[in-house]
């Protein structure tokens, strides 16, 4: 078979990077279900992972922990496939509150959200490239693991269209309308189209163009491609592809037969409920219900219309959803793709976890006439569905978990990094000196002012988003310029943050999680971790390594944790930090290698569309 990726780099496989290729390359011949590259931060996991996609030639899903990182991620897999495929896709809500009901307080909570249509454009744009090439990498975060309607429904409704096809202006009409797109006469969003005589000009969800369509004759003259902006043509076609702008299709049948179960479903729950005395409930959960199948009757959507997912795609009760992992191809009843999970030690107890969460908050809903009890299958995956619809998994940590150690066929070490660069050695001081009667945020300061007048960059690790907040308003007041990321922060607001950090806009980056696993920012020569000695999550051993590996990508690298004692945590990770630390000081010396430091250029993470 040919090879469709094309890996494009200015460097080859360097450190321990070749035998780690060769090691998992190996594995996936073997037929390994499951392997681990153990790789220290800096020393070229991504690239390791790109080679191995080369060579494997299929479908690549990457899973991120988060928002952030999925964007370093995409950025780094387009550089190095610049030819092919290479799509983002997290979640698509700025903002999002849940629907719950607090029984307790007899609170109800509706579910308020708001949708980055950029975000939307980018995930339509990983699905029609999943239903229409092979040559694909999808970036994801764990949301990757969400009901995303049909795939077979969605790529039944695309439009082919052809050049010299034989199509009406009404029937064209029709068919754009059937699959959801929106009529219009004013400015053309996406997932809207016009019509101006026999010209039609449609705005797809997945790209920031306007697809131009001619008719002559009842006959398509004309395909052309245009710059949303301009309105210039930026390429004419033979042929041309639309993908409908909605991820849940449903034809006008299928509501129907849809609208007739729910409320086959709904007589059934309110006989239950009167039967056991809850008159309260019947009345919410009737007077809810015959609303939303007004509104789905009349315009095919309603409020909330997920949770009427099952009755809309046909499913079973209990069957799993389609996730994005459902789009994926398969061959001979086996997943036929390539999965890496970065961060594995984070992202695998988060896509164990959802469900769980998921279903708590369901379960309180129907069992108070909320929702009717198939709202339960508008779900994520449980883990076991998740594991079964995998392909092949290569996970990449520096500090893989209990699942990685348990499953993995092989691990591969990844120590040495193609730099040279050595960990960097970690000092201890206290939280308060009571010498120089110092505090952990003076001494912090002081070794801010050092590094920032050398031009360089300085992390701090919080143990909350309140203390972040409140040391990054307390350092700007001392005159040094510094700014903040946590989890309420949106996904564009926090991929502008990390690159105007590296470019040098503030000097001292503060924050919680987001800054711990895989952040590639050489500039940084100091992290700082604030009560380094409050054992717990946010302090074990895999959370101190990976805070502390932010500095690993600079020769100047400098860790300080603030402590009164050494916790077994921070023992642990400070002999492991040793022991690797040992072992490439060994292999520089054999090999007369003089370390340098990792060179990245600052570039925009997202290719983010302005209207």
């Amino acid at each position: 078979m040919p090879k469709i990726f094309k890996l494009k780099s200015n460097f080859k496989p360097a450190g321990d990077q070749p035998e780690a290729i060769k090691k998992l390359l190996k594995g996936i011949e073997k037929g390994f279900d499951f392997q681990t590259l153990l790789g220290v931060t800096g020393s070229g996991k991504t690239f390791t992972a790109a080679n191995i996609i080369q060579e494997v030639n299929k479908p690549t899903l990457v899973i991120a922990p988060n928002k952030a990182l999925a964007a370093q991620l995409y950025r780094e897999y387009k550089n190095f496939f610049p030819e092919n495929a290479v799509h983002y896709f997290v979640s698509y809500y700025d903002y999002y509150q849940p629907e719950a009901y607090l029984p307790i307080t007899d609170t109800y909570i509706d579910k308020e959200s708001m949708i980055n249509d950029e975000i939307d454009r980018l995930r339509h744009g990983a699905t029609s490239a999943l239903a229409s090439r092979r040559d694909v990498i999808i970036v994801a975060s764990v949301s990757c693991i969400y009901n995303l309607g049909i795939p077979n429904a969605y790529l039944e409704a695309r439009l082919v269209l052809r050049k010299d096809q034989i199509i009406t202006r009404q029937d064209f009409i029709k068919q754009l309308v059937k699959i959801q797109f929106e009529r219009t006469n004013g400015v053309l969003k996406r997932g809207q189209f016009h019509v101006r005589g026999d010209i039609f000009e449609i705005r797809p969800m997945s790209e920031n163009v306007i697809y131009r369509l001619e008719l002559k004759d009842q006959t398509i003259s004309d395909l052309m491609i245009i710059d949303n902006t301009t309105k210039n043509i930026l390429d004419n076609l033979t042929e041309m592809v639309i993908f409908p702008p909605k991820h849940f299709v449903s034809t006008q049948p299928q509501i129907e037969q849809a609208i007739k179960n729910i409320l086959a479903e709904l007589k059934e729950r309110l006989t239950y409920f009167k039967k056991n005395g809850f008159l309260l409930e019947a009345e919410r959960l009737e007077r809810r219900t015959k609303y939303d199948m007004e509104m789905l009757h009349s315009l095919g959507y309603c409020h909330g219309i997920e949770n009427y997912s099952r009755h809309l795609t046909g499913k079973l009760a209990g069957e799993a959803p389609d996730p994005l992992l459902s789009y994926f191809p398969w061959k001979d009843g086996k997943p036929d793709f390539l999965t890496i999970i970065d961060e594995s030690h984070i992202s695998i107890p988060q896509i164990r976890g959802m469900y769980n969460g998921d279903q708590a908050r369901k379960k309180t809903l129907t069992q108070y006439g909320w929702r009717l009890p198939s709202a339960l299958d508008n779900r994520p995956l449980k883990f076991s569905e998740f594991e079964k619809r995998i392909g092949q998994v290569i996970f990449t940590s520096a500090t893989p978990g209990d699942y990685e150690a348990k499953h993995s066929k092989q691990v591969v070490e990844q120590v040495i990094r193609p730099t040279g660069l050595i960990d960097p050695e970690i000092e201890i001081r206290p939280v308060f000196n009571k010498e120089t009667n110092y505090s952990q945020i003076n001494d912090v300061i002081e070794e801010i002012k050092k590094v920032t007048s050398a031009g360089e960059r300085t992390i701090i690790n919080t143990l909350t988003k309140k203390q972040a907040e409140d040391l990054n308003s307390y350092l700007n007041s001392q005159g040094l310029k510094a700014n903040y990321l946590h989890s309420d922060i949106k996904t564009f607001a926090r991929t502008e943050i990390l690159k105007q950090f590296r470019e040098g806009l503030f000097d001292t980056l503060i924050g919680v999680n987001l800054l711990r696993e895989g952040l590639d920012l050489p500039e940084v020569t100091f992290v700082a971790v604030l009560d380094a000695d409050r054992e717990g999550f946010l302090r074990s051993q895999t959370s101190l390594m990976q805070i502390m590996g932010r500095a690993a990508r600079n020769v100047k690298g400098k860790i300080i944790l603030y402590a009164d004692k050494k916790t077994e945590s921070m023992r642990k990770a400070i002999n492991e930090v040793n022991r690797r630390r040992t072992k490439q000081l060994i292999y520089n010396k054999k090999n007369n290698i003089t370390p340098v430091n990792i060179y990245k250029k600052i570039e925009e993470f997202l290719d983010i569309a302005q209207d």
